[in-house]
């Protein structure tokens, strides 16, 4: 009989980083016909190859005590926060949200205030962005300091303004809307998803790859770089930063949600001219370029941005 491997058991999560461990988990996994993206990118997309009628986008997201908030958070942010992220992923398909489930995993001992208010957040996101919160669970933590909110969320996207993150060309440049760094001085709790700027571009300027930015642009452009089977180069001084935020701050900070985007060469100062007249308090800069190599070239080959087990 073969003896079936066993993990190293002196590696640790931390040892092997997340996007390994995703690697690890997700490998054998299989999707059926009517899943047309699974794992790999900002969202899944379900629908039938071919068809006319809008696809389905699947998200869940989770933000948890400690990590994502602090317990003195305004409970109202961090809901908006828990709901925002998957607002912001559904947004960098080029869809909209359409209804959502919320997990509450609380401890016994946290106040009530911070439970409604959580909910008010939920319903104030929910009421700016049409989407209906339709259902959830409660559950107990069992230790305090560790409340965690868990959100799925449902989206819609028409085939022709679907964008994934692997399908960026060599000689592309790629652009990212707003200013990034510092997120941790509390933007990270009332930020706004770019859902509206993403439906504009997938309706004039269809980019060819678009994701939006949670983990750090040094982290996430070599993700979409790979998944485009590209390389990517960087331009550190173009890069729009937020004020007293240092390059680093910006390229690896994490958290600002803001859209990263790839567009061909051709179109760019066209849509750099009409972006300022459709929004103009919000940059759109052009920060690097795709090319052939799929060498480590990177804003941080070495591994910037957030990772959860690092």
């Amino acid at each position: 009989m073969r003896k079936r491997a066993s993990a190293n058991p002196s590696q640790t999560l931390r040892s092997i980083g997340e996007d390994q461990l995703i690697a690890l988990l997700t490998k054998g996994l299989t999707a059926g016909a009517e899943t047309l993206v699974s794992i790999g990118d900002d969202c899944a997309v379900l629908g039938k190859s071919g068809q006319r009628a809008p696809y389905t986008l699947f998200k869940t997201d989770c933000i948890v005590e400690n990590v994502h908030f602090l317990a003195t958070a305004d409970p109202v942010q961090v809901g908006w926060k828990a709901m925002a992220r998957a607002v912001s992923d559904i947004g960098a398909m080029g869809g909209w949200p359409t209804a959502a489930l919320a997990t509450v995993i609380l401890h016994p001992d946290t106040p009530l205030a911070f439970a409604t208010g959580v909910y008010r957040g939920f319903q104030k996101i929910s009421r700016t962005y049409a989407f209906d919160i339709v259902g959830g669970e409660t559950s107990q933590a069992s230790k305090s300091g560790c409340n965690m909110i868990s959100v799925s969320m449902l989206g819609k996207v028409e085939p022709r303004c679907c964008v994934l993150r692997s399908t960026a060309r060599a000689g592309d440049v790629v652009l990212v809307t707003g200013r990034l760094g510092g997120s941790i001085k509390g933007r990270h709790l009332t930020f706004k998803p770019r859902a509206e700027q993403a439906r504009w571009l997938v309706a004039h300027f269809k980019p060819s790859a678009m994701m939006d930015l949670s983990d750090g642009v040094a982290r996430d452009l070599p993700r979409l770089a790979k998944a485009s089977g590209l390389g990517c180069s960087i331009d550190r001084a173009a890069v729009p930063r937020n004020r007293g935020c240092s390059i680093d701050e910006a390229l690896a900070d994490g958290e600002d949600y803001e859209l990263l985007l790839t567009i061909g060469a051709g179109s760019v100062e066209r849509l750099l001219e009409d972006w300022r007249a459709t929004f103009p308090q919000l940059p759109l800069t052009r920060i690097g370029i795709m090319c052939e190599s799929k060498s480590p070239s990177g804003p941080d080959a070495s591994g910037g941005g957030w990772d959860h087990f690092r």
